[in-house]
């Protein structure tokens, strides 16, 4: 009885563990996740200011401005170099993003069977429990039949005598 208490209790323990486990490992995907999507909106920041780049070239064309020309080849020149940056790490971290998701999976899938063990053992000290309390019912029903048959015993050979 305290055996199967016992191992229960063991397994709720390590389910809070893996529960644990499983929040920490959702808080590491959702802050890589979090990461990855900033990368991306600087990647599009940084095509729009190439964008803006070649629109003052245009306008540089157009007005005759050597300036405005020149500061958009430079504002495109730069914008390029930090695209191809960001892209490097959007790949680094869209990686580290799928490591985490497997973190994660992996996380949850052993928080599930955990649970699994622990409803099993649950319903098996349950069942242990339900065997046990019909055992001491027949027990009882069995001492009673005794004692009656043995008063019935005993009130026979009274009569007799």
């Amino acid at each position: 009885m305290s055996e199967s208490r016992a191992v229960s209790r063991g397994l709720r323990r390590l389910l809070e563990l893996r529960q644990l486990e499983e929040d920490q490992s959702r808080l590491a995907l959702e802050s890589g996740l979090a990461e990855l999507h900033r990368l991306e909106r600087a990647c599009d920041a940084v095509a729009e200011r190439a964008r803006r780049g070649r629109q003052l070239v245009h306008i540089g064309i157009e007005t005759g401005e050597l300036i405005d020309r020149i500061a958009g080849l430079e504002e495109g020149r730069v914008a390029l170099r930090q695209v191809a940056l960001l892209k490097t790490r959007i790949i680094q971290s869209a990686q580290a993003a799928e490591v985490l998701r497997q973190n994660y999976q992996s996380a949850r899938v052993e928080r599930l069977q955990v649970e699994t063990l622990l409803r099993e053992a649950e319903a098996a000290e349950a069942l242990a429990a339900g065997r046990r309390s019909q055992q001491a019912l027949d027990d009882l029903y069995g001492r009673r039949r005794q004692l009656a048959v043995a008063a019935d015993g005993r009130s026979s050979r009274e009569e007799g005598t």
